[in-house]
């Protein structure tokens, strides 16, 4: 179980709407919701992890604290939410090593995981895995196989591989179905389509492929009450806001529906060193 943690007007949906500069004109909902999810996390009994903005861990840092005092997994999503694509290796470097700083300051503990923002690692930018290795990260969750006007490599694994860097890159999980890969790893698709399809797609998945499985989505999905951007785009806005007053529903029939636990112990024989 995993959770990006970025508030709503970090979204990269609105980046054309809603500048870095307004941020901090804007009343932040994140640290609400997120204490909300750990709350549902910790009466369900699962652990999960939370790929969490160096921002938000600026602004919030009772959230930071609250995540690793209960249990769960922290991990960096990056300091601002710029796309990998969209930065040079310097500001990369800088974007992530300023994150893993202030989330391992607050936590007083060593994170070990990396999510980029919008699946941002393809072909162009690989070198990102170096970046990470040499900042001592044992795994990335950063790629989506999947052809998306957005993101996705579909011709990149679909399992999880070790990169020749060192790093072990967990991609988020797909259905192959008749040479072509369909998304099943949350977000915007698990709000459209009915809970009992998404349902069965995670059976067939975990039947098929014996292979851990990883859910996705963010804590602004479960807050239907948020501030509406209106000038942003048609498809944005839909996708943004599609099913938001089902979500926390079908997210507790999930948890009640299958076994649940963080990355980091899903995937530990891997980062151990054991194939």
């Amino acid at each position: 179980m995993t959770v990006d943690v970025e508030d709503y007007f970090h979204v990269s949906a609105f980046e054309n709407s809603i500048s870095p500069d307004q941020w901090e004109q804007i009343s932040p909902r994140v640290g609400q919701n997120t204490h909300k999810l750990i709350d549902i996390f910790n009466e369900k009994n699962i652990k999960a992890t939370f790929f969490t903005l160096g921002w938000v861990a600026k602004h919030c840092p009772d959230v930071i604290k609250r995540i690793v005092d209960d249990g769960h997994e922290l991990a960096s999503h990056g300091s601002n939410h710029r796309r990998a694509t969209i930065m040079t290796p310097e500001e990369f470097h800088a974007d992530v090593a300023e994150s893993k700083d202030r989330l391992e300051q607050i936590a007083g503990a060593a994170i070990q995981g990396y999510r980029a923002p919008s699946f941002s690692i393809n072909t162009t930018n690989e070198w990102v895995y170096d970046i990470l290795h040499d900042l001592n990260f044992k795994y990335s969750s950063s790629t989506y196989p999947i052809i998306h006007d957005l993101y996705g490599v579909p011709e990149w694994p679909r399992f999880a591989f070790e990169h020749h860097s060192g790093l072990l890159e967990i991609p988020i999980p797909t259905l192959s179905k008749k040479g072509r890969n369909v998304g099943i790893g949350g977000g915007g698709y698990f709000r459209l389509f009915p809970y009992w399809l998404s349902k069965r797609r995670i059976e067939t998945y975990l039947a098929q492929e014996q292979q851990p499985y990883s859910f996705y989505f963010h804590p602004w999905e479960i807050d239907p009450n948020q501030p509406r951007v209106k000038d942003a785009p048609f498809k944005s806005k839909f996708r943004h806001y599609v099913n938001l007053s089902r979500m926390q529903n079908k997210l507790e029939h999930l948890i009640d529906d299958f076994n649940w636990t963080s990355m980091q112990e899903a995937y530990k024989p891997f980062l151990e060193g054991r194939k």
